[in-house]
């Protein structure tokens, strides 16, 4: 009985860890959203700018913190500490799944966060991006500008140069907006290496397949930069400095998606 027993209770607790980080990420969002697109249209930028970032940073954190608690998930996170006092600074970071930008706002209060345009006009979702003046990714000339508004401002940027989640292995090819950014502002390329051993909600897994846990999720500093005379030259250079780090990993995110 024990040998059919066993299997069963193991199961229906990883369905329960699986539901219950589900379940706060929901509540937290929900309780969130509605009302930060309400605050975007009443508060003014300088007002609801640090208010969105360090509620996101909050939100992210106590999330965190909760799959931790539920044991669904370990993270190494502490690398990021280091940041946050050091003045602005172009985060650039492998994006192996959905969970890489939350990983590095957890730790971080006053991050400019270049997401889809499409994310930012979400009436839902995008109502926290807009409340903390996240840049749009497009058009193109515009993002470069508003990222180096926010740098000259004092914030952090962060940016994936990959343009979405890794499809191809290591890594997709790297866009050009990172140079083109650290040029024009004249600010230093932080790389962050992100390191997981699972491949949940990469490019292609389903939000409710369940993945084994705990997941394990690492992010560690990597290699700074001074800003670039040659855009292309320095995007190859990046480019090929985060596949030397994967490949050099004990913990290489296990991509493209199975």
């Amino acid at each position: 009985m024990s040998h059919t027993v066993l299997p069963l209770l193991v199961g229906l607790r990883e369905r329960l860890r699986f539901h219950a980080g589900l379940g706060m990420l929901g509540v937290l969002g929900l309780g969130w959203f509605p009302l930060a697109s309400l605050l975007h249209l009443v508060l003014p930028a300088r007002l609801g700018r640090p208010l969105g970032r360090r509620a996101i940073r909050f939100g992210f954190d106590v999330y965190l913190r909760w799959l931790s608690l539920i044991r669904a998930c370990r993270f190494e996170l502490d690398a990021l500490d280091a940041l946050r006092d050091g003045g602005p600074l172009i985060l650039v970071a492998n994006h192996p799944c959905l969970i890489d930008a939350p990983l590095i706002l957890s730790r971080l209060p006053d991050v400019a966060c270049v997401m889809k345009t499409a994310l930012m006009r979400n009436p839902l979702f995008g109502g926290a991006a807009r409340l903390a003046r996240y840049v749009r990714n497009e058009p193109s000339v515009g993002m470069v500008l508003t990222a180096v508004e926010n740098l000259r401002a004092g914030s952090h940027l962060l940016l994936f140069p990959e343009a979405t989640r890794t499809v191809a292995k290591p890594l997709n090819r790297f866009t050009p907006s990172t140079a083109l950014i650290a040029q024009r502002a004249q600010v230093p390329v932080q790389t962050l290496i992100i390191e997981t051993d699972s491949a949940f909600l990469c490019k292609g897994w389903p939000v409710f397949r369940q993945p084994r846990m705990p997941i394990r999720y690492r992010v560690r500093l990597g290699e700074r930069f001074d800003p670039p005379g040659d855009v292309a030259e320095f995007t190859a250079r990046l480019e090929a400095y985060f596949t030397r780090a994967l490949a050099e990993s004990a913990m290489a995110p296990p991509v493209p998606c199975p």
